[in-house]
């Protein structure tokens, strides 16, 4: 059946912003050759969501091009404000933007372990509302927030896990409290992490792949066809239960202790350097900041990486191996490589995405040394052609996905309302 006057009108409105948002500000004759549609439907759509306060003339098509042909229409950036949260078990980190996602101000709030979790809710909040301040937002439309742990696929809410800290359960609904009218929602890090990489990063070439979080545990993000997919229970990707060779004893439904988790995660990252002789963190010998300056004696590895002091001793203890190149830091790689390999070849043999991006801390310490060593290592374990990269937005993705998720939900509330 052909569409109403009024789901026409929803349709093409939707469709201009949608141009509006990919490529910036256009003409009216842009929009009418961008869109097929004829130039009094566009002409009518123009002045619709100028009245709806959703685009505005933000200037001329040129100096040779005067009157109204010539006018650039813009998205009202500040139409809506959104915030983003990267909640951590040691804290949180905030930023807000416009509706555009431009970045208007940033806060973060460290939280110690045996912060009540009152206390704790209390400062995450204020991290929220300094950065609203400071961005000279009046208020928040959306609010995306990417958290460790699953996600009820029935709720949306946060379920309860062994390890993570009480207040990340509690800080949705403090923040629905104090941000009255914002639509708050939640969604795993790694899956945030994922969304950003397959808009911003380094898997923007590809509509399935794998992303391999590695930090202070281990997990994965599975998008296939273009969609994330979350399972059942919202537990896609829990590979740190995941029963792999190489551990003393097997996972159980409470404790990944014996999966894949204890090859991978942080401490076991930890313990391996120290089984291969590296050298203890902070000495003469350790890591060394500064960019990457050129090539060492082993093949691929790299005599000085950026590192900051407060990230997991894990991704430091990376990036130390990485700055000094020794045999016995490129043992440690190679060992490390062949760990994450066996994940990466259990997740393949079963999706065959065609790529695993390396996220997390650690994967964001080894860059593409390391994931050149999974690569290799990958091909001799498994007969499917598979790329491994590494993240191509490093500690910003899980921000990002959370800003992306914001954004996406805002405009699709506020693209849909002009119908009159």
């Amino acid at each position: 059946m052909p569409a109403s006057p009024s789901t026409a009108r929803a349709l093409n409105d939707r469709l201009a912003l949608r141009l509006l948002q990919q490529q910036g500000p256009l003409t009216a004759g842009q929009l009418k050759q961008l869109t097929g549609l004829s130039r009094p439907t566009v002409a009518d759509l123009v002045d619709r969501l100028t009245a709806a306060g959703l685009i505005t003339v933000v200037g001329e098509s040129g100096e040779q091009r005067r009157g109204p042909n010539a006018r650039l229409y813009g998205i009202v950036a500040g139409r809506a404000h959104l915030a983003a949260l990267d909640v951590r078990t040691e804290g949180v980190l905030v930023l807000v933007s416009d509706l555009l996602g431009r970045v208007l101000a940033e806060a973060s709030a460290p939280i110690g372990g045996d912060t009540g979790t009152g206390p704790a809710v209390e400062q995450a909040v204020a991290a929220v509302e300094r950065a609203v301040k400071e961005g000279g937002a009046d208020r928040l439309h959306t609010v995306g927030i990417g958290a460790p742990g699953l996600i009820d696929p029935a709720t949306g809410d946060l379920r309860d896990s062994a390890g993570l800290p009480a207040w990340h359960r509690s800080l949705v609904a403090a923040l629905q409290d104090r941000l009255p009218g914002a639509g708050v929602t939640v969604e795993n890090e790694t899956n945030l992490a994922a969304l950003a990489e397959q808009r911003e990063g380094a898997a923007r070439d590809r509509d399935t792949f794998v992303l391999l979080w590695l930090g202070h545990g281990v997990g994965a993000a599975v998008v296939l066809d273009g969609v994330l997919r979350r399972g059942a229970s919202g537990g896609t990707g829990e590979i740190g239960f995941l029963p792999v060779p190489g551990t003393s004893a097997l996972p159980s439904a409470t404790d990944c202790d014996g999966g894949f988790h204890s090859l991978a995660g942080a401490a076991a990252v930890v313990s391996l350097a120290a089984e291969c002789g590296l050298p203890a963190l902070g000495t003469a010998d350790g890591p060394v900041d500064g960019e990457a300056d050129g090539p060492a004696d082993g093949p691929g590895v790299v005599r000085a990486v950026r590192g900051t002091a407060d990230e997991p001793e894990a991704a430091r203890v990376v990036r130390g191996a990485l700055a000094r190149g020794s045999a016995a830091d490129e043992r440690f790689l190679r060992a490390l490589a062949d760990r994450i390999a066996v994940g990466a070849a259990s997740v393949v043999a079963v999706l065959d995405p065609g790529c695993v991006v390396l996220g997390g801390e650690v994967g964001r310490a080894g860059g593409a040394v390391l994931a050149g060593l999974v690569g290799e290592r990958l091909r001799r374990m498994s007969p499917l052609a598979t790329e491994v990269r590494a993240s191509g937005l490093g500690g910003t993705a899980v921000l990002r996905g959370a800003l992306l998720t914001a954004r996406e939900r805002a405009q699709d509330e506020l693209f849909g309302a002009p119908e009159r």
